[in-house]
Order: structure tokens, then C-alpha cells, then sequence
């Protein structure tokens, strides 16, 4: 298996993109996957190194990166030394990231014997769940979408997040991280980005719109974002397929940092409907 880490991309931002790629060098063109992670994630996070390698190992050209103000550095990808940059991401910026990663491998020569351009599938965690599902139903080049533990609604994760006069006033309100205690920042600039590009941003439009297969992954015992999610979002979709893995958290049952050689088994189960409807649902 061939694993390249860190490759630095310069996007839209300011701040460049990291990305890992984990593939099978065996000169025959593969179906991409791109992972985004999550709202106080990073591409490092817990298992996620050990799910690249298991899509490599079933034959995907596995690509997974840092979102450019997720708040980590090209020198320290994982956790978050840069609180001004976390404070300044919103969600067109990740938008904006994912479309220079897709570019990036499009226009990738050292790849081209590996990769099936015509085959270019996203998978998003959490947050990340809305950013592929809305770039999904924008980008012509993405052939299929799956949604691990996302959120179906922005909005009111955004616009009715606390007391809007006082975080106005103030520029910045703070959420606690609760593995590394720190206060993580949010600038007022993500409530107006978010109000400026609403209906781009409003999930159960693009959802509604989406023509790709859609797959839509979620365990039942989530507390961070309800199954009641997982359920809306297949109910606004035809095209959608449901699958809810038993006694999974939000994060399947990994944590961070993950020391261990093998993957839980709900972590397995998400991975393999990954895999299968990948493998089997038609472009």
C-alpha cells in the first residue's frame, strides 16, 4: 500500500489544505473517495487512519485532508495550535476546500494509472456530512455521497446558536473542547457568511435536489446528532438509502487518540456498507 501524508494544497484561503492518500500502486484506475472530517476534527483524528487504509486495502483511492481553518497547521495537523484560523472557518470556505481537493486530483499526472475519474465518490463526517451532500448536488464530477453521522440542518446549528445580539456585540462567543479544554473560537463572520449564502447552504434543498446515489449512515445511540437527522434527510431523498448501525456513538465508537490495531466493530459495520454500496450502486 502506498500512503503519502501531508501533502500541502494551496486553495481558495489564505490557509493551504493538508491531505493524505492512501491507495494500491497497481497501475489500474480505482474509484476515488474523498473523506471530510468533522466540526472539531481533523483528517487524523482517532481511526480515521486506520478507515483509509481499510478503502485501500478494497481497492479505493482514498484521499482524506484538513479542512484549511479546521485550526491545525502544515506543522501541527492534529488538534488545534491555530484558534484564530478556527475562528475564522464557516461553510463556504469548506465548500470551497472540498472543490480545490476535487480539483487537485483532477489534475493530478503522477496519479493518472491509478484513478478512475468518472468514479469520484465523497464521504462526510457529522458537519462535513452537509458539506459533501450540498457539493454533491453542485458538482457534476461527483458520482456518489454518503453522509456518516451528518446534520441536516445548518441553520439552526448557526442562526439560533446562543444570544445573536451579544455574539454580535462581542465579535466572538466560545465552545468549550472537551478533550483539550480549550475555548474554541467562533467570529461573528460565520453567522453573517451563513445568512449571506442560506439557501446554497440549507441541506434539505440540495438534498431534495441530489441526483447521485446517496447513502446516509448514522448509530442509534448518537448523542451528538440525533438518528431523527439520519431519518429526515432519507425522507427528502428518493435516491437515498438508510442504514443505522446498532449501539454505534457518533464517532462509531472510536475516540482520540485511538491506540488500538483494530477497529470496533460498529466502525466496521459503517465502513462496509461504505464499501458495498460504493462497490454495487449504480453511477
Amino acid at each position: 500500500m502506498k500512503i503519502i501524508k501531508n501533502t500541502i494544497l494551496q486553495g481558495k484561503h489564505q490557509k493551504p489544505i493538508l491531505a493524505d492518500v492512501f491507495y494500491s500502486a497497481n497501475s489500474q484506475p480505482k474509484s476515488i473517495v474523498l473523506f471530510c472530517h468533522g466540526y472539531k476534527g481533523f483528517k487524523d483524528w482517532g481511526a480515521w487512519n486506520l478507515m483509509a487504509k481499510v478503502f485501500a486495502d478494497a481497492g479505493f483511492f482514498f484521499v482524506k485532508f484538513n479542512f484549511s481553518h479546521n485550526g491545525g497547521t502544515v506543522n501541527q495537523p492534529i488538534d488545534f495550535p491555530d484558534l484564530e484560523a478556527f475562528g475564522n472557518n464557516n461553510y463556504t470556505k469548506e465548500l470551497d476546500d472540498l472543490e480545490s481537493v476535487i480539483d487537485w486530483v483532477f489534475s493530478k499526472n503522477d496519479f493518472q494509472r491509478e484513478i478512475d475519474l468518472e468514479n469520484v465518490s465523497l464521504i462526510g463526517h457529522s458537519r462535513a456530512g452537509g458539506i459533501v451532500t450540498i457539493k454533491s448536488e453542485e458538482d457534476q464530477r461527483v458520482s456518489k455521497v454518503i453522509s456518516l453521522a451528518g446534520v441536516c440542518d445548518f441553520g439552526k446549528r448557526t442562526a439560533t446558536s446562543g444570544d445573536l445580539e451579544q455574539w454580535k456585540k462581542d465579535g466572538v462567543k466560545y465552545v468549550l473542547n472537551g478533550r483539550t479544554k480549550q475555548q474554541m473560537p467562533h467570529f461573528y463572520q460565520f453567522y453573517e457568511d451563513f445568512i449571506e449564502n442560506e439557501e446554497r447552504l440549507t441541506i434539505k434543498r440540495a438534498v431534495e435536489k441530489l441526483e447521485t446515489p446517496y447513502l446516509i449512515i448514522h448509530g442509534n445511540n448518537d448523542t451528538s446528532v440525533s438518528v431523527e437527522e439520519a431519518k429526515k434527510l432519507h425522507s427528502w431523498c428518493s435516491n437515498s438509502q438508510l442504514e443505522i448501525v446498532e449501539k454505534a456513538n457518533h464517532v462509531f465508537n472510536t475516540s482520540h487518540p485511538w491506540k488500538k490495531e483494530g477497529l470496533p466493530k460498529e466502525l466496521k459495520e459503517a465502513i462496509q456498507l461504505c464499501i458495498d454500496f460504493l462497490n454495487n450502486s449504480p453511477k
